[in-house]
Order: C-alpha cells, then structure tokens, then sequence
C-alpha cells in the first residue's frame, strides 16, 4: 500500500526564489539569520531511478530569518556527477545503494581516480570562511550561503589526506578551535585516519591513524574532552570486494555479529588508541558524548542489527513497509575497562539527533532533540519530534495529523541561560495538504510559536545549519 508520507520521496524539479513564505504564529524578535537544509531532491534520471533514499541529488534549501519575516529559496547543487547525469540522462556515477552497470576495470578506476561521487547531499558545515556541502566521500562542494549557487569543489589545501570514504558530520573542539573529522584509506592494510583543521585554515593535520584490514561503515563519530571516538560496528568490507564485486557500494558491506562491536578511543594529543568491546549493533549518529572521573559516557541513537539500511530503499520507503526505529543508548566506558555496557535514556525512539551544541558538545548535558515515531504506528515514517530529557528519562512530543518531520535543529537565545533557552526549527512535510512548512518551536516548552509555510512539497532530507546573521 502506497504510503501517505510518499510525496516526501517524490522528485522536485523546480528551482524558487521567494522574498516572503506565508507566516502563521509569532516568530521571535531576536531570530535572525540563515538556515540551510541538505538532502535529495532528484530521483529519476532519465528512464533509471536511484534505488536507495540516500541516493537522490542533493539540493540545498534556504530559510532566512530577518525582521518578522522568512524569505526561501531552493537550488540544485550543481556537483559534477548532477551535471554529467543530467546531461547523459542516465546514472553515471556509483552511489550508496545504487551503481551504473560497468566493467571491473571501470571500477578500480572510480574508486582511485576523481570519479567519486561528489552528489554532496547530506550534510552542511562551515571551514574557515568557506560554506560547503558534504556526504560519505572526501569530495565536498563549495556553495555561496545567500545565493545557493554552487562554487566548485572545496580545496583543502596542499595537505596529502588519501582516503575514498570519510564522514559528513564533522566535529568541533571549541576549547582547542579545531574542526575534527575521519577519512578511511581503503588498501591491503586499510587506515581510519583522524584529523584536524585549524580555525581559520583549511589544511587538514593527521592526529593518528589506525590500521584495520576490515574497515566498518561508520556514518558519524563521538567527541569528549580528550577523545575522538569511532564505533567500530560489525558491519565490515573487504576492500578488494569494493573493485571487483558488481554491487552499489553498502551492498558490499557484511553484517557479521559475532564480531561485536568496538568503541575505538583515539586520543586527540598524541593519537593513541584504547578500545572497548560491546555486543553488536548498529547507528547512523552519535548524539553526544563526555568524560566523568575518567569514565567516558557515549549516547547514540542505536538500532539491534543493519536492517535499518535495507528498509531505506526506496522501493521500500515507497510502498508503506515496516520501519525499524532507533534506541537512544548511553554506553558507558568504565576507566581501566575493556567492555562497553549501555542502559536506554527514553522510551521514544530518536533519530537525526541535535543538542545545544556549542555549549554541551563534549560535554554532560541534558537536552537532546529528534525525529521519531508515534507510539500508535510503530512501523509510520518520522511523525513527531521529540525532546528527551537525559537526566530525568522523560520526553516532550510534537505531533500533528499527516505530517512527517525533519531534523530539528536547535537555536539558542541570544545570551541565554538555560540549556533548552531557545527555538527548534524543523522542515515539516503536510501529507494532508500536499506541501511543507518550517515549524518553529519554543525549545523550553516544546510548544509551536509559528510556522513558514512553503508552496511546494520539500523532498525529506537529511541534515542542515543556522547561520547567525
């Protein structure tokens, strides 16, 4: 049965520009600034279809707060592989879950030469003065903030970071004005390689690098004080298997429980590694973690096995099957220990985790915002928002009839006081009325202040940034 969240998984072709969305409610006299959304938005290619949700060409999606008002925009971002598919009206380029019939020498020339997929649709952050769009390959797009135009692929310098997968959700160490990420070198003897960037520079600097003949899929990673952590899941390749096997590239990929899974503990002074064993699961994001009496704490968003990645297939998105849900975790990793051990911190389930980042990133804190599913339709696409509460274990929802959420996005009050002092934003889906609108939320209550509403449908996405004015 097709289902009511489809149109949220359908192509939008049309590029916009609109000086003033219809606005509802009251919007905070203090909000003022940009926020830019990531995600696909193209689904067909001539007569092909992408076959996985994270396969769609990437579009970036504008909302700009100033005086009262939210002006809107929306444009492709015009990466090499959207130009060449395009133009040749057929898939070209290998991506998540979906590869274009070619020859094995074909292949190994994709994976080491610049035909890596540059559809940069899932993540946006900043470098230096430099706004770009990012997803699972080192290849990142530059693009103007106001315009949305797309300037060319990012140029981090003349550093020598080889590696052919790395993460779109860089990390940020305010105390030492870092950006921190993890690129994995695929060889013999495959490397996870951590770096950093300077503030105000663009050269990437190795912090460690660990070597590993199976690497795992990784989405995201864990930050503390001291730490860099990669969660090490059993879901693990063989890289020869990525040049001579006819499959898109997670299909390569094997779930082998026994393994467990490890938490790899990469210190940022000297890039020196300890390691935790837990039973096997799987996670796309971390939400947060923080070091207490030398004990370190990683909240994720956890789910049992894999299968999350095989019900984000289109085909099955499309027709209304079952959808696995996330766990929020806190796993704890005991000083002098070797085993990660985790109890749940909510009975809602949580994805595309967010927090008041600035201040708690690294560090304890008490609020964390997502999408999730109603309790009633265990097996519905993301139909409410939730706030957790880590500390006291209880959550706040907000839910309307018909409508799918996207990544709240949190944004704090000037000179605030409090943790949840400020707005959440998210890109709310009306199946009901056949388009989307930016709700508004007061962090603190959860409760609406107002909504933008937008013309069109807007493909679901993945994950975005406010930009202060």
């Amino acid at each position: 049965m097709p289902s009511l969240y489809q149109l949220g998984l359908t192509t939008l072709e049309k590029e916009a520009e609109i000086e003033r969305l219809p606005v509802s409610g009251q919007l905070p006299s203090w909000l003022s600034g940009t926020l830019v959304r990531n995600g696909p938005a193209k689904f067909e290619v001539g007569a092909q279809s992408f076959r996985h949700w994270f396969d769609g060409l990437s579009m970036l999606h504008r909302f700009t707060f100033k005086e009262g008002a939210v002006s809107y925009g929306n444009k492709f971002l015009q990466s090499r592989d959207y130009r060449e598919t395009t133009a040749q009206s057929k898939i070209t380029m290998s991506a998540f879950g979906t590869d274009p019939c070619r020859s094995i020498f074909q292949r190994i020339f994709s994976l080491f030469s610049p035909s890596l997929t540059d559809n940069a649709n899932v993540n946006i952050t900043q470098i230096a003065n430099h706004y770009i769009a990012m997803t699972e390959t080192p290849l990142t797009i530059e693009f103007d903030p106001h315009t949305l135009k797309t300037l060319g692929v990012f140029d981090y310098g003349k550093d020598k970071m080889a590696g052919m997968v790395t993460t779109a959700h860089p990390h940020f160490d305010f105390e030492r004005a870092l950006t921190i990420n993890y690129i994995i070198q695929f060889s013999r003897v495959s490397k996870y390689k951590v770096y950093r960037i300077p503030a105000g520079s663009v050269q990437r600097e190795l912090i460690g690098a660990l070597p590993v003949r199976e690497p795992a899929y990784m989405h995201s990673f864990g930050m503390t004080e001291n730490y860099v952590i990669l969660v090490e899941f059993p879901l693990v390749v063989n890289p020869l298997r990525l040049l001579l096997a006819s499959k898109p590239f997670i299909e390569n990929y094997e779930w082998q429980p026994a393994r467990g899974a490890r938490f790899l503990l990469m210190s940022k002074g000297d890039g020196s590694v300890k390691s935790y064993s837990s039973e096997a699961f799987f996670a796309f994001h971390h939400v947060n973690a923080f070091e207490q009496n030398g004990d370190v704490f990683v909240d994720i968003a956890a789910y049992p096995d894999k299968s999350i990645i095989d019900a984000l297939y289109l085909q099955h998105l499309r027709a209304g099957d079952s959808i696995p849900h996330a766990e929020l975790r806190r796993y704890h990793l005991p000083v002098g220990g070797a085993t990660a051990d985790y109890e749940p911190l909510a009975t809602e389930s949580i994805e595309l985790p967010r927090l008041n980042y600035k201040r708690n990133s690294a560090k304890d804190y008490r609020y964390t915002y997502g999408v999730s599913h109603r309790p009633d339709r265990p097996g519905d696409f993301d139909s409410q928002l939730v706030k957790v509460d880590v500390r006291e274990r209880t959550a706040q929802v907000w839910r309307e009839e018909n409508c799918y959420v996207g990544e709240p996005v949190f944004i704090p009050t000037p000179n605030a006081h409090g943790e949840d002092e400020g707005v959440v934003l998210s890109v709310v889906l009306n199946a009901s009325k056949g388009n989307s609108f930016l709700l508004v939320l007061d962090a603190a209550s959860f409760s609406e202040l107002a909504r933008a509403e937008a013309p069109h449908h807007i493909p679901f996405g993945f994950h975005g940034q406010f930009f202060a004015a």
